[in-house]
């Protein structure tokens, strides 16, 4: 069977692999070999300038060259390694050999081939290479998509900000909103959540087999490996990395800075789950009506219906990422001894985590673009719950040291139909200042929003 959208086994290929082709390049297998060409470049010209007797410094043509090996570096580039792989059945190694198979007919280069991968156990280039990845991906593709919801919800929340709605806290009628400021709390989550993912500092190590710089110093035990290592790890792209230095390591970059960026980008698809829930909750009371597109059918036997599926897609990959994302964090930073191979199989799963993320985020902003307010149905929930009114009533009526308010405002509301007529004659009937009891005649459950209007603009 050939490989195609109906044939691939993950959806994320399959179904939706149009969705996802901002981050396939920088997750994929072929965007992790990509990186481990980089890496292994930014070291090799870095070794060329470190001063060594047996390795001269490389000529610009010869620079210019290995770059364009990164800058250029293609699908068939990629599937050459996975050749080669064939027979090493090590992938780093072939990446090695298929750098050393570009310096042919280039003498400068072939004299310098030794050089490449020099001293380097695997993951010293692997653990900067998933570093790689996780920063685009996280700057490039996370990041700007969760921007673009905050923006919408932003909006929402100031154009929004003096509608009034009935809260329901348990499922009950409870002190009025508006729909602007419980758009709001949203904006104020997300955005902290955000902060968090984007103050993850990504860690990278270049220190050898078990994090001692073994054989560098038997090469050359005067020279300060620790302080090359941080240089190139630190120096800006494209001649190093950019990455924040970890100075301490098993064989493997310990991975705790991973499951901190994970945990933080499920935190923050947490808060959405919570958001797409509410939403379709609003959508199934009537708070909000769905735009329609031509062509589109909501139920095979019933016409009339139009589903928030674009909340429930978002819910269920939502669901899906953190599952992948809370076992990342809660397995990588384990490593037996000085290390295990557990960790590689897993890691080749971050851009499924962050895949199914990203198009999480797709199918919430598209359901909140297609949002509809409908006054008329938040004014009428309004209108239908006098009740909510007993609260500002006996807090009055405590601020001026009438008896038993609470208890007699319970007494006249709790678990009963309660109607405008009602309240104003208990109204009536108190013995408060009428300058009070006239606020209190005006007031309705549409007015009695607290300064939630003015929240929501501060956002």
């Amino acid at each position: 069977m050939s490989l195609t959208p109906t044939s691939a086994l993950s959806p994320l290929d399959g179904r939706y692999a149009a969705k996802l082709a901002p981050l396939r390049p920088l997750m994929s297998e072929q965007g992790y070999m990509h990186r481990r060409v980089q890496v292994e470049v930014a070291w090799l010209i870095a070794l060329s300038d470190a001063g060594f007797a047996e390795f001269k410094p490389l000529s610009p043509g010869a620079r210019t060259y290995l770059l364009g090996l990164v800058k250029h570096f293609s699908e068939a580039d990629a599937l050459a390694i996975k050749e080669i792989e064939k027979t090493t059945n090590h992938d780093v190694k072939a990446v090695e050999y298929w750098i050393k198979s570009k310096f042919e007919a280039r003498p400068e280069l072939e004299l310098a081939s030794e050089f490449v991968h020099f001293a380097c156990t695997s993951e010293d280039i692997n653990n900067t290479s998933h570093a790689l990845q996780l920063r685009a991906g996280r700057d490039l593709v996370l990041l700007p998509a969760l921007d673009r919801i905050l923006l919408k919800l932003r909006e929402m929340a100031h154009n929004l900000a003096d509608v009034p709605m009935l809260s329901r806290t348990h499922g009950q009628t409870a002190s009025p909103t508006t729909v602007g400021k419980e758009i709001a709390n949203v904006v104020i989550r997300l955005q902290t959540a955000c902060d968090r993912i984007a103050a993850v500092k990504i860690l990278a190590k270049m220190n050898g087999a078990v994090g001692n710089y073994n054989a560098h110093l038997a090469a050359w035990p005067d020279f300060d490996w620790e302080a090359f290592a941080r240089k190139v790890v630190e120096t800006p792209e494209p001649l190093g990395l950019g990455l924040t230095f970890q100075p301490f390591s098993i064989q493997i970059e310990p991975h705790d800075y991973m499951a901190e960026l994970f945990d933080a980008v499920a935190r923050a698809n947490t808060i959405l789950i919570d958001l797409s829930r509410d939403i379709w909750g609003y959508v199934s009371l009537g708070y909000f009506k769905q735009k329609l597109k031509a062509g589109e059918i909501g139920s095979s036997t019933m016409p009339h219906k139009v589903n928030p599926i674009d909340f429930e897609n978002a819910e269920g990959n939502l669901g899906l990422a953190n599952a992948l994302l809370r076992h990342m964090a809660e397995k990588l930073p384990i490593s037996r001894w000085q290390r295990d191979l557990t960790d590689s199989t897993v890691l080749r799963n971050m851009g499924v985590a962050l895949g199914y993320a990203t198009l999480a985020y797709q199918s919430l902003l598209t359901g909140l673009n297609k949002l509809e307010l409908n006054e008329t149905a938040l004014a009428a929930d309004l209108d239908g719950a006098w009740e909510v009114l007993a609260e500002p009533i006996q807090t009055v009526m405590r601020r001026f040291g009438v008896s038993g308010a609470y208890e007699k405002l319970k007494e006249v509301t709790r678990g009963q139909t309660v109607t405008a007529e009602a309240l104003h004659g208990l109204i009536r009937s108190l013995e408060i200042p009428q300058a009070e009891k006239d606020r209190l005649l005006a007031l309705t459950p549409a007015t009695y929003t607290g300064m939630a209007g003015e929240l929501a603009r501060r956002v």
